[in-house]
C-alpha cells in the first residue's frame, strides 16, 4: 500500500480582487505520494523547482493576456527554451535533461497549476522531441533535434483529422511515392501548438489496405510548399495553445524527413499518447490544487452570516470532496507515470489516470468557484480559466469514452 508523507506550507491571503493577475496559492495541507517523491532526483527536483519558479513570476503575470488576445503564447515558448524546459524527454548526451516521465509530469503539473495552455504546449513538444532522440534515423536526430532541445523551433503532433478523431488508425492524410520524393496530400485537425509550429511530425497512409500497418511518421518543416495553416480556433479557452487546422496539398517531402517508417508509425503514436494522458492527469491536478487552495484562502477570510465561511459546514464538506478527489486523481497519475518510467506497459493506469482527473478537474473546479460566490466567477483570479481549460481536457489525447475503451478491454477482452 502506498504511504503518504504529510507537507504543510502556510496559505497565502488572496489577493485583492481588483489586482490585475493573481499569482497562485500554495495549498495549505497537501499530501504527496511517495511512489513521486522516491522516482525524482536531484537534478529533476532542481528542474522542477525551477519550473515551478518560472511559472509564478512570469507566466501567471501574462496568461489571462494570452487568453484574452486569443494567440499563441509565443513568448511563453520562448521563456520556457531560457529555463530549459524543451529537452526534458532528451537524454543529456543529446543535450536534453533526461528527465523520467515522473519528473516531466512534476514539471506540467507545477506550470499547469499556473495555465495549462502552456503546459500542454510543452507537453506536445517535449514529446516530440523526446520522439525523435528515440526513433528518428542519424542523419535526421542530427538536423531536427538541438533546435527542438533548445527551444530554436517549436514542434508539433499532426495525427487527429477532420473526419477522423480518436480511431487514429483511420486516418487519410495519403503519401505517396513519386520517384525519389513522397507526396502528401490530406488534412490535420486540432494540431496543438499548430499556428506557430516550425516542425511537425505528421501520420500519414500509404496504403489504405494495409490499416494501421502503412502508417508513417514525417518531420516536415513548417514552411515546405503545399503546407497550409488555417486560423486558431476558437475554444472554450486554452487559446494559448495556438491550435488549429493543417492542410498538405501536394506537399513534397524526402526519404530524409521520414521519422518513423512504414509499418511502424501507429506504434510510435500510441506510445507517444500513453505518455501524454499521464501528463494530462497531473496537469488537471496542477490545476485543481490551485483551485482548492484559491477557495480555502477566499473561505476563510469572506465574512457572511455572522461568521466565516469557512465556518459553515456545507462548504468545509464540499472543499473535504475536492480534497479527496485531488488525492486520487495524483495518486492514479502518478502510479502510472511510474510505470511508464519503469518500462511497464501503463496504457491502462494512463487510462485510468486520465479519465477519473479529467472528470474531477472540471467537477471540482466548479465547486472550489461556488463557494467564493459571485467572486468565483471573477477573471481577477484563474479558476475562470482552469474551468474552461479543464473542459478541453476531455478531449485531448482521446476522449474519456475512449479510456473507457481501453479500460474495458482489459476487463473483458
Amino acid at each position: 500500500m502506498a504511504r503518504f508523507r504529510v507537507m504543510t506550507t502556510q496559505a497565502t491571503d488572496l489577493p485583492a480582487l481588483d489586482s490585475p493577475s493573481m499569482p497562485p496559492v500554495d495549498l495549505a495541507a497537501e499530501l504527496t505520494p511517495d511512489v513521486a517523491d522516491a522516482a525524482v532526483g536531484q537534478q529533476d527536483q532542481a528542474v522542477i523547482e525551477r519550473a515551478a519558479s518560472w511559472a509564478r513570476d512570469y507566466v501567471a503575470l501574462h496568461a489571462e493576456s494570452w487568453e484574452r488576445e486569443r494567440r499563441f503564447a509565443a513568448e511563453a515558448f520562448s521563456g520556457a527554451a531560457g529555463q530549459e524546459l524543451c529537452g526534458l524527454l532528451v537524454p543529456t548526451a543529446d543535450g536534453g535533461s533526461g528527465m523520467t516521465q515522473i519528473g516531466l509530469a512534476r514539471v506540467l503539473e507545477e506550470i499547469a497549476a499556473v495555465d495549462f495552455a502552456v503546459a500542454f504546449s510543452l507537453v506536445c513538444h517535449n514529446n516530440l522531441a523526446g520522439a525523435v532522440s528515440r526513433r528518428a534515423p542519424a542523419d535526421l536526430r542530427a538536423r531536427a533535434l538541438p533546435p527542438l532541445t533548445h527551444g530554436e523551433r517549436l514542434g508539433a503532433f499532426l495525427l487527429t483529422e477532420p473526419g477522423v478523431g480518436s480511431d487514429a488508425a483511420k486516418i487519410t492524410t495519403s503519401a505517396r511515392r513519386d520517384g525519389d520524393e513522397w507526396v502528401l496530400d490530406g488534412e490535420k485537425a486540432w494540431v496543438s501548438n499548430g499556428t506557430s509550429a516550425e516542425l511537425l511530425s505528421v501520420y500519414a497512409q500509404t496504403d489504405p489496405v494495409a490499416g494501421h500497418r502503412g502508417i508513417v511518421t514525417f518531420l516536415v518543416d513548417g514552411g515546405t510548399d503545399g503546407v497550409e495553416r488555417s486560423e486558431g480556433y476558437q475554444l472554450s479557452g486554452a487559446h494559448g495553445l495556438g491550435t488549429n487546422g493543417i492542410k498538405f496539398e501536394g506537399c513534397r517531402v524526402s526519404d530524409a524527413d521520414v521519422m518513423v517508417p512504414v509499418g511502424e508509425g501507429f506504434v510510435a503514436a500510441m506510445e507517444g499518447i500513453d505518455i501524454a494522458r499521464v501528463l494530462v492527469a497531473a496537469m488537471c491536478c496542477g490545476m485543481l490544487r490551485t483551485g482548492l487552495a484559491t477557495a480555502v484562502s477566499y473561505v476563510r477570510e469572506r465574512q457572511a452570516f455572522g461568521g466565516r465561511i469557512a465556518d459553515l459546514q456545507g462548504v468545509r464538506f464540499r472543499l473535504a470532496d475536492v480534497a479527496t478527489d485531488l488525492e486520487a486523481a495524483r495518486l492514479l497519475a502518478y502510479r502510472a507515470a511510474l510505470g511508464i518510467a519503469e518500462g511497464r506497459s501503463a496504457g491502462v493506469h494512463a487510462a485510468h489516470a486520465k479519465k477519473f482527473a479529467t472528470r474531477v478537474a472540471e467537477r471540482r473546479l466548479a465547486d472550489c468557484m461556488q463557494v467564493m460566490g459571485a467572486v468565483g466567477a471573477r477573471r481577477d483570479h484563474p479558476l475562470p480559466r482552469h474551468l474552461a481549460a479543464s473542459r478541453l481536457t476531455h478531449y485531448v489525447d482521446g476522449a474519456t469514452e475512449i479510456q473507457d475503451v481501453v479500460i474495458s478491454r482489459s476487463l473483458l477482452d
